[in-house]
């Protein structure tokens, strides 16, 4: 495959990524790749499955949003990064980077995401209706109830929400939204008023999922809890025809699996598109 970095505009900081292309045909389709919540596009499945995808000849975009990894700098030392993500600038940076498809003349993509990525991607595609198709990998059950499920599963190591919200509530009407509040366990850090977003605003998966019209494939390893990664549930509310797969001996991260993953993955596209390029060919 043949492969671009790119850095695309928005309002605030802008966002980095990988343009990756088959290198023995012009592309079939797109795609659009949504890292997991504090990862990047250098890792996970935007990396791994871009080999897999265009091979089957399809052109893949896996960018940072502006919510990637959990610190960084860029040109100077101010920092960026997922301790300061927005849902509303989530839901942007992924807009921006369809659009961004669409002005190099490729149609509209595929949408994949990863945990948080995959509940970013139902959103995506419900406000996007001509999403040819979606691929939720541990997607995230979202919504208000989302932070705490994850402090069930043992995230944010007990701590005690209700305390926590109260202070970030607090920094934020004294204008200290932005500054840090520690959180051992999983995020580590976050910006109070990001903290807030977590609880407050995230996309609600299985609430969207009656506007999801278009084929999907909903993957989870066995060992993640149903409730976290709703992919039987969101089967069953989905608009569209959804196909459930579970991974055996497999966790959040694919760890060992990547290769079932992908080949998982590019099973379902073979399948799902198939017919479609078929009839494409005969009118």
């Amino acid at each position: 495959m043949r492969t671009e970095l790119i850095t695309l505009p928005t309002d605030t900081t802008p966002i980095d990524g990988a343009f990756y292309l088959p290198d023995d045909r012009p592309p079939v389709g797109s795609v659009l790749l949504f890292h997991g919540n504090r990862m990047s596009f250098l890792w996970g499945a935007p990396r791994f499955l871009p080999p897999v995808l265009t091979r089957l000849g399809y052109a893949c975009l896996a960018f940072n949003r502006r919510g990637h990894d959990i610190m960084s700098i860029r040109d100077s030392r101010q920092a960026e990064g997922a301790a300061w993500q927005m849902t509303h600038e989530a839901i942007e940076d992924n807009r921006i980077a369809a659009c961004w498809l669409g002005e190099q003349g490729l149609p509209d993509p595929v949408v994949i995401g990863h945990s948080n990525g995959g509940m970013l991607a139902v959103r995506h595609v419900a406000d996007h209706p001509r999403t040819p198709g979606l691929v939720l990998l541990s997607a995230q059950c979202g919504g208000t109830a989302m932070v705490r499920h994850a402090a069930t599963a043992g995230a944010l190591d007990g701590l005690d929400l209700d305390t926590v919200a109260a202070t970030a509530r607090r920094m934020v009407a004294e204008g200290r939204g932005r500054e840090l509040m520690h959180l051992p366990g999983w995020w580590y850090v976050s910006s109070a008023e990001s903290f807030l977003d977590r609880m407050e605003a995230l996309p609600d998966t299985l609430g969207l999922a009656p506007q999801v019209h278009c084929p999907s494939l909903y993957l989870r390893g066995d060992s993640e809890p149903p409730e976290l990664y709703p992919a039987e549930a969101f089967a069953r509310l989905s608009a569209g025809p959804c196909t459930v797969s579970i991974v055996d001996r497999c966790d959040h991260f694919y760890r060992g699996r990547e290769a079932e993953v992908a080949s998982r993955v590019a099973g379902w596209f073979e399948q799902t598109f198939a017919a479609a390029r078929q009839e494409t060919r005969n009118s």
